[in-house]
């Protein structure tokens, strides 16, 4: 065999080390069984926030069925929560990585993001079609005549308020895309799961309800009141649950509190790897609209879900969420902070919440 033999233009093909097929079996070009010749080189920027890539995922399915043996590459600031299993080459936003996508070659690149640095990064591609948003004469602006729903409600709050298209879809419509209910990618490594299989030790095999007590420290107007939170753990623990706090960082010194004062479990501020395995030990999650809420749906849980300040027809939810919502509305569309004296989560009642908890149990 000489280097003439080889397919460069192999799915399985890596450049510098061996491809699976060899790896498994031994097999080498030009006679390998399984040689398939890609069909189309895709490239996804989506660089956040961490739960906007988890819920563009489903875009691997969907070119996966149009494209049989396409080859994807994504460029993200959060690698760890892409499933490498679906993805060829996953590629971070670093000076290395950006230099060698600008250096290749794709017959489609979609970027999803509207920072400029994601936009520029779009013009810099060497791609024969581009769709999503790209960087024009000095400002961002669209790829494609698709794009412009999704860039337009961004801009007006009053365009905002009036779309009824979920997100899917309109990611879907950018990139050209029928939207077919693909789900989220995401893939959570087994050994993960085991080392927190004893969290459901710890609850003596009660139905486990996590709650996540935070909102992200960017929306502040999400945050349910605290005095709610401890309610509403005495009436879980009460009727014979288990609630599970959850949380990163910002939650961390809440999410102690609460487990001091309430005897809740709490497995800590984890990395995302870790805290989607932790995740995936309850059988119910409460949360506001936030990463947690995306990991929710990728793991197939049911969900509770607070929303005041988004349009919550933006939200995929698959059957599996019902969402929870202060009767007064609320008046902060996508605000940081809060216009009334008394916040309008407050307005959304301990008795509310729990009920719809043991609705999704139902």
């Amino acid at each position: 065999m000489t280097i003439q033999d080889l397919h460069f233009d192999c799915v399985h093909f890596r450049g510098d080390i061996p491809c699976r097929p060899n790896k498994q079996s031994g097999m080498t070009c030009p006679n390998c069984t399984e040689y398939q010749p890609i069909s189309k080189r895709i490239l996804i920027i989506k660089l956040g926030a961490l739960g906007d890539v988890i819920r563009t995922t489903p875009l691997i399915e969907a070119y996966r069925k149009l494209y049989p043996g396409c080859h994807i590459t994504w460029i993200t600031t959060y690698p760890d929560v892409l499933p490498a299993n679906s993805i060829d080459s996953i590629r971070t936003f670093s000076f290395e990585d950006v230099f060698i996508v600008t250096k290749q070659s794709f017959d489609i690149a979609i970027n999803l993001c509207k920072d400029a640095e994601a936009a520029i990064l779009l013009a810099e591609c060497n791609a024969i079609e581009k769709r999503g948003f790209i960087w024009n004469d000095g400002h961002v602006d669209i790829a494609n005549t698709e794009s412009e729903h999704k860039f337009m409600t961004g801009l007006f709050d009053q365009y905002s308020k009036e779309n009824t298209k979920s997100y899917l879809q309109e990611i879907f419509e950018i990139c050209g895309l029928k939207y077919d209910n693909e789900s989220y990618v995401l893939n959570v490594e087994q050994r993960l799961l085991d080392s927190f299989s004893h969290i459901k030790k710890d609850a003596s095999n009660k139905i486990i309800i996590g709650l996540n007590t935070g909102a992200g420290s960017r929306w502040p107007t999400r945050l349910w009141p605290i005095e709610h939170w401890k309610q509403l753990i005495n009436m879980l623990q009460a009727d014979g649950y288990a609630p599970l706090l959850l949380g990163g960082p910002d939650e961390h010194e809440v999410n102690t509190m609460l487990q001091q004062e309430t005897g809740a479990m709490y497995a800590g501020s984890y990395p995302v790897e870790q805290f989607m395995a932790i995740v995936s030990q309850a059988d119910v999650i409460l949360t506001a609209v936030s990463m947690t809420m995306h990991i929710a749906l990728g793991l197939g849980k049911k969900m509770v879900l607070f929303n005041n300040i988004f349009n919550k027809h933006e939200f995929d939810v698959f059957g599996l969420v019902e969402i929870v919502e202060p009767s007064t509305g609320c008046e902060c569309y996508y605000g940081t902070v809060c216009s009334r004296s008394i916040s309008c989560m407050h307005d959304i009642t301990v008795e509310q919440v729990y009920q719809a908890i043991i609705r999704q149990l139902q």
